[in-house]
């Protein structure tokens, strides 16, 4: 059975009618608070939770603000400035004074069902708001917003109808959040694992290792420097700065300076371990081999003897190095020179043969566990998208009214 014929059979016949959200249920204000006075009066085991713009959020005692601004029904909040959306908390709360919630004082009335059909038409309200500077909408926006009410004659059946839809909606929410926890502690014990047996096989005893200058291994490179005027927001080949490194480029340069600056300049082999010299110091990616440039001094490698260190070990004891980092500016900076002077540990150093076929067994193990991680890491976010839009499918469905009434 589809999730509107199921429907229908809920309804059997039923009309649903459109009235405004202010007309149904009760708008309330907020409480008159600053970003600061949140702060301050911010507690742990607070009871009462306070709601700002976004994420913010305090928590606090019932003593700390007027009685009066305390709601204790569930409500729909309403976030009216900058990220707007919508928000259900059954607990006692406030808000900012800039916004507004709505409860219900009718027992016929299921406030969650009109939450989640908020949540449906966010995009409209979201869409409103993006007319202004900041975007932001007034209360108006959501008290005339028309909101079904199925088999209004019939209030019994009409709240059967709301929690039957309610309930359904929340148990996709349920699985969602519970997945999402589950994959959660997964990732970070398999993190946990992987950092325990890089630790482990990074280890030593004194005479099987050297903790070697990474000057003593190779040369620090950089590509060469690329002026403003010679990149373009679109474009043949991604232009890499320290602030999209191991990102999605935001800038691009033309493939007749990529081939002449490649073939001129300082250019990375496909394997080198590229890292960050600014900003998240020591972010290290391997280069793949397709065509990209690289913003000099910002993102530089080591070209390495791989005689001596392959390029997949040091990938890994980048991950465990203590940089020699130079601060004092407007962010930090790892300068060729701190580069060189940094040292990793490279196992039997004066049997060259032993040393490589023992770094190749340490990182056949750490792939594995790094392969486990991003698996995971990479799958996580799918799998969480996949559950939100089976969530959203049956919302569309179940609270598609409009649909079923055109076809009555």
């Amino acid at each position: 059975m589809s999730s509107v014929d199921f429907l229908d059979q809920l309804l059997d016949g039923a009309e649903v009618e459109w009235k405004p959200l202010g007309d149904v249920l009760v708008r309330t204000k907020g409480t008159k608070i600053t970003a600061g006075q949140m702060k301050g009066l911010h507690k742990e085991d607070g009871t009462v939770k306070i709601f700002a713009g976004g994420r913010t959020v305090a928590f606090v005692n019932p003593e700390d603000i007027p009685a009066k601004d305390i709601n204790r029904k569930p409500s729909i909040i309403v976030k009216s400035r900058g990220v707007i959306e919508f928000e259900y908390y059954d607990k006692p709360f406030s808000h900012k004074n800039e916004m507004w919630s709505y409860h219900s004082n009718s027992d016929h009335i299921h406030i969650k069902f009109f939450y989640h059909f908020l949540k449906l038409n966010e995009p409209h309200f979201q869409q409103l708001g993006s007319k202004m500077q900041m975007p932001q909408i007034a209360t108006p926006d959501t008290d005339k917003f028309l909101v079904p009410i199925p088999c209004p004659e019939n209030p019994k059946k009409s709240l059967e109808i709301q929690a039957e839809i309610v309930r359904i909606l929340d148990a996709f929410t349920e699985l969602t959040a519970e997945l999402t926890a589950e994959l959660t502690a997964e990732l970070t014990a398999r993190k946990k694992q992987y950092h325990y047996y890089r630790d482990q096989l990074l280890r030593f005893k004194g005479d099987e290792v050297e903790w070697k200058a990474l000057g003593g291994i190779g040369d620090v490179k950089m590509c060469k420097r690329i002026l403003k005027s010679e990149t373009q927001s679109e474009g043949d080949v991604p232009f890499y700065k320290i602030g999209t490194f191991g990102k999605q480029a935001d800038a691009f340069i033309s493939e007749e300076i990529y081939e002449s600056y490649k073939s001129r300049y300082s250019f990375p082999k496909t394997g080198d371990v590229l890292i960050s010299a600014a900003g998240t110091i020591g972010r290290a990616v391997v280069y793949d081999g397709k065509p990209a440039y690289f913003q000099d001094s910002n993102i530089v490698w080591l070209d390495n003897d791989e005689s001596i260190v392959s390029n997949r070990y040091l990938w890994h004891c980048y991950k465990i190095v203590n940089w020699f980092v130079s601060g004092g500016g407007t962010i930090d900076r790892l300068y060729n020179d701190n580069i060189k002077k940094t040292k990793i540990p490279v196992p039997y150093p004066n049997n060259p043969e032993k040393s490589l076929t023992e770094q190749a067994r340490i990182v056949a193990i750490l792939d594995k566990f790094d392969a486990l991680v991003n698996d995971l890491s990479s799958g996580l976010p799918a799998e969480i998208k996949a559950r939100r839009q089976q969530y959203e499918h049956y919302r569309d469905k179940l609270l598609s009214f409009a649909e079923l009434e055109a076809t009555a």
